[in-house]
Formats: structure tokens, C-alpha cells, sequence
């Protein structure tokens, strides 16, 4: 619980930098800052690990390295599907269906890993769900209903895409971890190591081809991206380490507690006034975290 309270509060604060970059960086170019500065941070992380606490280096095997690739793979198409929704006009519908990411990442663990899941868990992923759309109608001014409607529309199907890519990385974070041995802290912090060079590569690769330039503006732009690196680096390792230790479906629905820090700082920082409907919100997708610690 605590580490992906932590996972979620250090993933706000990322986003919020990452949001900053964007006025300077494509939106590529942004996200490649969360890969390309989080690696040095993850090698100190594992390097500390090693040589200061006495662990080591775990034995990868084929199956850690499909799981990895898959994962991280289908981390970049799940982001570039979220970035996508940002094209349409009812890109909060779509972002809404995202989060069937828990629902979703319950059935492949399931299927993949033969994670179990009882009617407690189910109650509380669905009720975080349930909040999440509560919140999303309010912020999208329609009615409940009209969001359900919604799912046969381009946004809403680009969501539930992104929700099962998501979902994908998730399951495939905690399978790569759980193919190595040493105990849950190395087997995440090299996971976490091995998909961030990985994904820095691939994403360096593909800047360089379509879009010249933009990793200079990466570099350049050092003073924020160290800062979205060293967040993000928390942010992930929370995040796998806690997808070692417990179901992944668990942690990302538990992870939903970052809307209401986001809801918290928007009120605190920025001013802004929440509805009824918000905090109405706000409450299911708690009682859902409830539910799932109690009763998982």
C-alpha cells in the first residue's frame, strides 16, 4: 500500500513537470525525457542496491526478456494512444476508458499469470471505475448515461485500446520480475533498469527518423528533465515493485488514488473549485481503494 501511494503521488508530480516540457518539446520529444533522464537515476538506484546493500544482479532468462519487451513496447503504444486522444474534441471520454486498465490487466493476469481475484477485489475495481466515469461525465458536462453512450465513439475505443495496452505493461512488468530471483527489490530495480534503457532506445530511434532535432531540445532542456527523470524513476520503481510483491490489477487500482491528489493539488495550488459530483467522485473511488485493501 504505502509504495504505490508513493507510485501515485511521485506520478502526479511527474505529470505535472512533464506538462511544463511540452511548451518546449514535442510531445514525443516529452516523453522521451521521462525514459532518457530516468536512466542514470535507475542505475545509481540499482548500483546502490548491489554495492551498498549487498544484492545481486539477477540471472535473466528468455522468458524476463519477452516480458520486458512486451512491456515496455506496449507502455510506449499505450502513451502514444493517450497523446492521440488529445486530437478529438471528447479526449476525457476516451482518457475515462483508459482506466478499464484494472479491469482489464485483472483478465490478462488471469489468463498469463493465473493471478486470482476474489469478489472483494472485483467490488473495489469496479467501484474505482465506476468513480472515475462519475468524475469524468462531471468534468465532460454530460450526463452519466450519455458516457456509457459514448463507448461506440473513435475517442472511446482509442481509450479502451490504451486501457488494454496499459493493462498489458502492467501484467508484463510483473511477469518479468517474477521470471528473475534475489528478492522483490532487485527483481523490480532491474526490471525497472532493463525497460527504461530498452524504451529509451526505441523511442531515441524513432525521434531520430521522424522527427530531427528533438533530442537536442532533450538535452537542452536538462534543468526540468532531470527533475521528470528522477520522479519518474520513483514513480516506476514504486510502481513494479509493487506489481512484484502483489497482483498488478491490485496496484493500479489502488494506484487510482492519483486523481485525487491531482483533484488535491488543482484545489490547493491552482485555485480551481470542485462540484459535488467531483467529490461524489472522489468518495466511490475511495470507497473502491477501501474495499480492495479489506477485502481483496
Amino acid at each position: 500500500m504505502p509504495i504505490t501511494i508513493l507510485a501515485a503521488f511521485s506520478q502526479s508530480i511527474r505529470s505535472a513537470l512533464q506538462k511544463h516540457l511540452t511548451e518546449n518539446l514535442s510531445t514525443l520529444g516529452a516523453t522521451q525525457a521521462r525514459f532518457f533522464y530516468a536512466v542514470p537515476f535507475a542505475i545509481i538506484y540499482i548500483c546502490f542496491l548491489c554495492y551498498g546493500l549487498g544484492y545481486e544482479i539477477p540471472e535473466p532468462n528468455l522468458n524476463f526478456y519477452m516480458y520486458a519487451v512486451v512491456g515496455g513496447l506496449s507502455q510506449i503504444v499505450a502513451t502514444a494512444l493517450l497523446v492521440k486522444l488529445f486530437s478529438y474534441r471528447n479526449f476525457f471520454v476516451g482518457i475515462t476508458y483508459s482506466k478499464t486498465e484494472t479491469i482489464q490487466a485483472a483478465l490478462l493476469g488471469f489468463f498469463i499469470l493465473a493471478d486470482g481475484l476474489t469478489s472483494g477485489a472485483i467490488i473495489g475495481i469496479s467501484l474505482g471505475i465506476v468513480g472515475v466515469m462519475v468524475m469524468s461525465s462531471t468534468r465532460n458536462n454530460t450526463s452519466f448515461a450519455g458516457l456509457l453512450g459514448s463507448l461506440k465513439t473513435k475517442s472511446a475505443l482509442i481509450g479502451v485500446c490504451a486501457g488494454l495496452f496499459f493493462g498489458a505493461s502492467a501484467v508484463s512488468f510483473r511477469g518479468a520480475s517474477l521470471s528473475l530471483e534475489g528478492g522483490f527489490v532487485i527483481q523490480a530495480s532491474f526490471t525497472l533498469t532493463v525497460v527504461l534503457i530498452f524504451q529509451t532506445i526505441v523511442v531515441s530511434l524513432y525521434l531520430f527518423k521522424r522527427e530531427p532535432g528533438q533530442m537536442t531540445s532533450v538535452i537542452r532542456e536538462w534543468r526540468l528533465s532531470w527533475l521528470v527523470g528522477l520522479t519518474g524513476t520513483i514513480a516506476s520503481a514504486c510502481w513494479v515493485t509493487a506489481m512484484t510483491i502483489e497482483n498488478a490489477c491490485h496496484v493500479r487500482a489502488l494506484g487510482q488514488v492519483e486523481l485525487v491528489f491531482a483533484f488535491a493539488v488543482s484545489a490547493v495550488i491552482f485555485k480551481e473549485k470542485t462540484s459535488r459530483m467531483e467529490f461524489f467522485g472522489i468518495s466511490i473511488i475511495l470507497s473502491g481503494i477501501l474495499v480492495l485493501v479489506f477485502y481483496k
